[in-house]
């Protein structure tokens, strides 16, 4: 299963959830992360680094424009927002069936979003981080189910 995460810039929620999920080491599974407005090459930011940190999750990072090619590699396009979603839809109508919000997708069709802590404090993103760890968890029991 090849899985991208997109969320804005690419540089805090869809590559913590990244980091996250390849630190569940699941053989099976593949993990990338993108973002819709990403400044290619850009780092991730220094909270979402510290927090990764903190949590001894090992990373190297550097943002990648959502684009054709990295949809196409993906089975599965998880989304941090509905916002996100929605626009990858109507741009790209033929990924509707493999396009989620993680909570749509993790939580029984919750059509909530993950917070941006962009420019907030170390507090927001750790925040931030434990949800979208147990998200990440519980996608991993949902493929384990599967």
């Amino acid at each position: 299963m090849k899985i991208l995460f997109v969320c804005t810039g690419n540089t805090c929620r869809s590559p913590m959830a990244e980091v996250i999920l390849k630190h569940q080491q699941k053989d099976n599974i593949e993990v990338r992360s993108a973002g819709i407005y990403a400044m290619p090459n850009a780092e991730m930011s220094a909270h979402a680094q510290q927090v990764l940190n903190e949590a001894n999750m090992t990373h190297q990072h550097s943002a990648t424009q959502l684009s054709i090619t990295e949809m196409e590699w993906a089975d599965l396009i998880l989304t941090m927002t509905s916002a996100h979603k929605d626009m990858i839809v109507a741009n790209y109508p033929n990924t509707e069936n493999k396009v989620f919000t993680l909570k749509e997708y993790t939580s029984e069709g919750s059509m909530e979003n993950v917070v941006d802590p962009y420019g907030g404090s170390k507090e927001m993103y750790e925040a931030t981080f434990a949800e979208l760890k147990a998200l990440v968890i519980r996608l991993v029991k949902k493929f384990e189910e599967d």
